[in-house]
């Protein structure tokens, strides 16, 4: 759960949340066809789908994104980002998030057992919400002397840290929006644009 992509050799996204769902479409949309917007639970990766005809979707509903043997899902239209969400799936978003970290809550866990140093100056720990240098380093100095084992554990043996699950869901939210530091722990980094291509002039 780290922002260098080599620490995530395989980026892909197997299951989804639906944000919204929009049986006629968009209403800017040229073509009339139902559409949904969903969330990565491993990545959180903000995604357009298309049903299977004849499938609907509600708002919460979990769905099969990966490559083979779909069942509710028809096309992975493809990625969109936080401009592209509509109130709808905005709504939803940051409840949708503290679902899917409630859901396997050691995942996040292990961030503050292996987090590291960014630069001499600062520390990924920093980068949660309500975490500053004090409770970085004593979450160091406690993390050294037994790993934690649960949230609960990291709560009562830090003092005047905040709630980690909400804390980690508005980073994740934070990081969906574009993080103003650069920096992406939870989120799939957006894709860097391809560089253009020029073709050699003929003199």
């Amino acid at each position: 759960m780290y922002e260098k992509e080599k620490q995530y050799p395989q980026r892909t996204e197997e299951k989804a949340i639906v944000l919204d769902y929009m049986p006629s479409g968009k209403p800017s949309a040229s073509k009339s066809e139902a559409i949904a917007q969903v969330i990565g639970k491993d990545f959180f990766t903000l995604l357009e789908v298309t049903p299977i005809t004849g499938i609907n979707f509600n708002i919460g509903d979990e769905v099969f994104i990966g490559k083979e043997n779909r069942t509710k899902v028809d096309l992975i239209k493809g990625r969109i980002y936080f401009k592209d969400l509509t109130s709808n799936s905005l709504s939803e978003l940051l409840d949708t998030i503290e679902d899917i970290i409630n859901e396997d809550p050691k995942k996040y866990l292990n961030f503050f057992n292996t987090a590291r140093a960014i630069s001499l100056q600062r520390h990924q720990l920093e980068l949660i919400p309500g975490f500053g240098k004090k409770s970085m380093l004593a979450t160091l100095k406690e993390r050294e002397k037994k790993p934690f084992e649960s949230i609960k554990d990291l709560e009562s043996r830090i003092k005047g840290i905040p709630d980690i699950k909400k804390a980690i869901a508005k980073r994740i939210f934070e990081e969906i929006e574009g993080p103003e530091d650069k920096h992406y722990l939870f989120v799939r980094a957006p894709t860097p644009p391809k560089p253009s291509f020029y073709p050699r002039k003929r003199y």
